[in-house]
């Protein structure tokens, strides 16, 4: 059997040019890198303004296990399946991080027959885009300290300083740490620690950024740190929103690639859904409804991380209407969260899928009633899966009024996307009554109460040490307008990873909360999450390799 980098290095590419013209997007707003990647202007959008929005459909999934539900391998099969059955169709995807490539994880560009190409750039360095941001992120960092050390005109406590510094890897050594040392030229000593890029705030700046305006306004409006009278200081204070986002002018245009059978595929940004909104850019998903009859984009970890923040944050901010939620799911992933041991997975075990499915039906509940959108449960096949278990989760699905479509598109690429194709199709013609999840107007804690409640079955939420006083600064600041963006572990509804399943019962825990006023958002973090993870015991960095032709082998 190939691998996933095999079967990508085995495709025979269309030249980007090609694809672009497939789309329909006039070479003078391509930039080539190379015969295969190409950015896309933004201005495109201006030529298009006239021109009728596709469907736009949302690819989610139950929460994440380390069995794997194949979100992107399935975001991706749905869009070749479109392509297949005579649909015009353009992907939206988020760009991997490095972290998860060299991580545990591996690569996010799907899987088997059902990935975009050139898998191993995109996986790796792409088209630099992490690189800007990460170097827009620490030049603010360096111009807030610098500044410091020069004077401190803006009378900034050094101890109030919430700007941290970036990198795109996963590296716990740096989540604490302690800069300016050495003699007084090297700079003011304090505490400080590293992010990793895709939580940065420039991160989800340039994915909700519409051109470079209105890339600088949300980049000046970036709260670094807090002076000594209790106001917060931007990055427009330092005035560095200029040079920021001169160093992203490029990274702001969209990353056109295509899938194995040729699908046009935009790539462009990638925060994590745990600790960011985890979606890709604003801009992207509306080339991609104007230049398809149907815009195929994801959202990530589970529905209750990526979706709800995908609906109440992005749709909200960018005034996006879905029209299908596909939710995807597998029967090993289920019997995991039943309790079975990832070992024994290949083996049928209905009695712990029926204990695992209350968390898929949890989801389908809140999509179709919390959201009011129309749903279908994409069962993404493995050869162990028996028609039994197939069967119980057709049917519970069935008993709320959802339709299941098997999905084999790891093995099939789109022709085994044909039938989820059909099926999102159909839903795409119903009529919807898409709302939020919570009233943007309501106070913060009501927010936060509304998430917890309504997406999380929790009983309540509480705010514990810092977040109460930060909660009270938020108000005296006027922020208490912003949507919430929620860090919270994705392995569970609740906010401890070991509650798997639909647990009831908890109640949520928020210890901090922060502004990140350029995204226009408050970040809630709760339980242990970090905004830094670390490599595990046996990175899957040790198994990545290039040879002395540069052919990469190892990744996943």
């Amino acid at each position: 059997m190939l691998s996933d980098i095999q079967i990508a290095q085995a495709c025979e590419k269309k030249k980007i040019i090609d694809v672009a013209n497939e789309a329909n997007v006039p070479e003078e707003y391509l930039e080539l890198y190379g015969n295969y990647k190409a950015k896309v202007d933004y201005k495109l959008l201006n030529d298009l303004k006239e021109k009728q929005d596709g469907k736009l459909i949302l690819v989610t999934a139950i929460n994440p296990t380390p069995a794997g539900e194949g979100k992107t391998t399935t975001s991706v099969g749905l869009a070749d399946g479109l392509r297949q059955i005579g649909k015009k169709v353009v992907l939206a995807l988020r760009e991997p991080s490095l972290g998860p490539v060299f991580g545990v994880k591996g690569g996010a560009a799907g899987g088997g027959y059902a990935q975009v190409v050139p898998m191993e750039d995109i996986n790796l360095h792409f088209t630099g885009d992490f690189h800007a941001i990460g170097a827009a992120n620490n030049l603010l960092a360096a111009m807030l300290d610098n500044h410091i050390h020069q004077g401190n005109s803006l009378n900034i406590d050094p101890r109030r300083i919430i700007w941290r510094r970036a990198v795109d890897m996963n590296d716990r050594q740096l989540r604490n740490i302690v800069d300016g040392l050495g003699v007084r030229a090297d700079g003011v000593p304090r505490q400080d620690g590293f992010d990793i890029t895709v939580a940065s705030e420039v991160m989800a700046v340039l994915c909700l950024a519409n051109d470079i305006a209105d890339l600088k306004k949300k980049l000046a409006s970036i709260v670094v740190a807090y002076n000594y009278d209790n106001k917060p200081v931007t990055a427009g204070d330092l005035k560095a929103q200029g040079a920021m986002a001169a160093l992203l002018k490029d990274a702001l245009k969209p990353n056109l690639v295509q899938t194995l059978e040729g699908t046009p595929t935009f790539i462009h940004g990638g925060p994590f859904a745990n600790i960011a909104h985890g979606c890709n850019s604003v801009t992207a998903t509306r080339l991609a409804l104007k230049l398809g009859d149907y815009a195929v984009t994801e959202a990530g970890f589970g529905a209750d991380l990526g979706a709800e923040k995908f609906l109440d944050i992005k749709c909200r901010k960018a005034n996006l209407k879905p029209s299908a939620v596909v939710l995807v799911a597998t029967v090993r992933a289920l019997k995991y969260n039943g309790g079975v041991n990832k070992n024994d997975l290949g083996k049928e075990n209905l009695e712990a899928l029926e204990k695992g499915l209350p968390n898929l039906l949890q989801h389908v509940d809140n999509i179709k009633n919390v959201y009011k959108l129309p749903c279908v449960v994409a069962i993404n096949a493995f050869p162990t899966d028996t028609k039994a278990e197939l069967d119980l989760i057709e049917n519970k699905c069935k008993e709320l009024g959802v339709n299941v479509a098997l999905s084999e598109v790891w093995a099939k690429g789109g022709q085994g996307g044909k039938k989820l194709a059909e099926e999102v199709v159909k839903l795409c013609e119903e009529e919807n009554d898409f709302t939020f999840a919570y009233d943007i107007n309501d106070p913060i804690e009501k927010k936060l109460e509304d998430i917890c409640k309504k997406i999380y079955h929790a009983d309540g939420v509480q705010l514990v040490g810092n977040a109460v006083k930060q909660l009270q600064q938020l108000k005296d600041n006027n922020f208490d307008s912003l949507p919430i963006c929620m860090a919270k572990t994705q392995y569970s509804f609740s906010d401890d990873p070991t509650l798997l399943g639909a647990p009831k019962g908890f109640t949520v825990s928020v210890r901090n909360l922060k502004v990140s006023a350029g995204a226009g958002f408050i970040v809630a973090l709760t339980g242990e999450i970090m905004t830094m993870p670390g490599l595990p015991k046996v990175p899957a960095a040790e198994k990545i390799d290039v040879d002395d032709n540069g052919v990469i082998t190892g990744l996943f």
